[in-house]
């Protein structure tokens, strides 16, 4: 079977793709990826086949920060790059509308590798969830207008969708956290399924470690790991971390990540850095402060590393709230008037905080994800049949989210293996300006 990858190119949605991406092509598929050309050292570390989306006019097209505007550019560069390497099947992220139509104008299957919590409406259930930043309904209204727009825009309004009334799904949504971080009591969509968090990253170069570790050695102090998000329309979380690490018993190392306009205060204890990943440096910390996107949680969790989460916007207040009620993080306001360095203190001497996220992270460890992710490809591959027109969020074929420690849904044919720490998955992030105000209709409050 011929596969393309075609995520979003950023690393937290592009790494999972190519973890499930690797298994299959041990299998003996035939695996390549489409995406922006800065992936392509990326997919070579990989070791597979690359395509770069501008060869096939799509510029900008794989980018997370242009996701909504470029939806069309996607779609027709995925639908020419697929036909030009004969894909049978395709594996994109979610945030991918152009992929999801290239898969029904090719008339082939799509799997979708989400985040680490649900991010759209649950089939039943969750009725009392608080509303963190906006409410669930709100944010699938919207993404499916974004998704119908583009439809439009690539021509196909008047077919009838082939996944009825959730086409964000795809034949299949792989979600990448553990039952316990959905909301108790929801039931997930049928096509949704836990896999586990799908860990892959680039191999990191050894200088650069060495270099690091040899910088948090001679300041000496315990190090915390500090990975930021978006800040949206929020306030730069760098006041935070410039009281936070001046002058106290911490040293950070500050991963940008998609973040702009670093401002670290020059007698801070603050190690800036910008890699393709983070391993070795979640290894080197005892505390992982993030602004709950999905990549850095996870990390951590594998790790065993308790978190400190100040969200913003995007997935990030929906992540935080499901870490919080797992009791594996603690809240982090930005606002002066609660003092970080005493917030850090604590999290880091909370031996229950430290337990509960070994536990968590055990359970996401001794999964298999891209066995389980391979397993759903393979099933989808051959019984590819689309719902029937007009199936709905409301069909009764659902999955319940389980409790912790609960059997994950697996489809007939997938891997049986147990499914605690099986995982969930939400979504990336949107904003107001030209080049962002489809990331705001995910995260604006409502």
């Amino acid at each position: 079977m011929k596969i393309l990858l075609c995520p979003l190119s950023d690393g937290g949605y592009l790494y999972p793709a190519i973890a499930a991406g690797r298994e299959l092509r041990r299998r003996g598929h035939d695996v390549s990826v489409l995406g922006r050309s800065t992936a392509a050292a990326v997919a070579a570390d990989a070791g597979l086949p690359f395509a770069a989306a501008e060869d096939f006019g799509g510029h900008r097209a794989f980018s997370v920060t242009w996701w909504g505007p470029t939806g069309a550019a996607q779609y027709r560069a995925t639908v020419r790059a697929a036909k030009e390497s004969g894909a049978d099947l395709l594996v994109t992220s979610a945030l991918c509308n152009g992929a999801l139509l290239a898969a029904e104008t090719l008339d082939i299957p799509v799997v979708v590798v989400g985040l680490s919590v649900h991010l759209w409406d649950y089939r039943a259930g969750g009725d009392d969830e608080p509303h963190l930043g906006r409410t669930r309904r709100s944010r699938t209204r919207d993404c499916l207008r974004l998704y119908a727009d583009v439809r439009e825009e690539a021509g196909l309004a008047g077919r009838a969708c082939r996944w009825g009334d959730e086409p964000l799904l795809g034949d299949a949504l792989l979600l990448r956290g553990d039952p316990e971080l959905e909301y108790p009591g929801a039931r997930l969509p049928e096509r949704v399924r836990h896999v586990g968090p799908l860990p892959w990253e680039p191999t990191p170069d050894p200088g650069e470690v060495e270099a690091i570790g040899e910088h948090l050695a001679r300041d000496g102090k315990p190090v915390v790991y500090v990975h930021l998000g978006r800040f949206f329309e929020g306030r730069s979380l760098w006041p935070r971390l410039n009281e936070a690490f001046t002058g106290g018993r911490f040293q950070a190392v500050v991963e940008q990540g998609r973040s702009t306009d670093p401002r670290p205060a020059p007698d801070a204890d603050v190690l800036l850095v910008r890699k393709r990943w983070m391993g070795p440096l979640v290894d080197r910390a005892g505390l992982v402060l993030s602004s709950g996107t999905s990549a850095p949680v996870l990390a951590a969790l594998l790790r065993g590393r308790p978190l400190a989460l100040s969200p913003n916007g995007s997935e990030q207040p929906l992540l935080t709230g499901a870490c919080l009620r797992a009791g594996v993080a603690v809240h982090v306001p930005n606002d002066p008037s609660v003092a970080a360095a005493a917030l850090l203190e604590s999290a880091w001497r909370d031996d229950g905080l430290r337990a509960r996220a070994r536990v968590l992270g055990g359970r996401l460890a001794a999964m298999d994800g891209a066995a389980r992710a391979a397993d759903i490809v393979e099933r989808v591959a051959g019984t590819s049949a689309a719902p029937p027109v007009g199936t709905s969020a409301a069909h009764p074929a659902y999955a319940t989210a389980p409790s912790a420690g609960a059997t994950a849904a697996v489809p007939a044919g997938a891997s049986t293996a147990p499914a605690a720490g099986a995982s969930t998955a939400p979504s990336a992030e949107v904003s107001v300006s030209s080049k962002e105000n489809h990331e705001y209709a995910i995260s604006r409050p409502r």
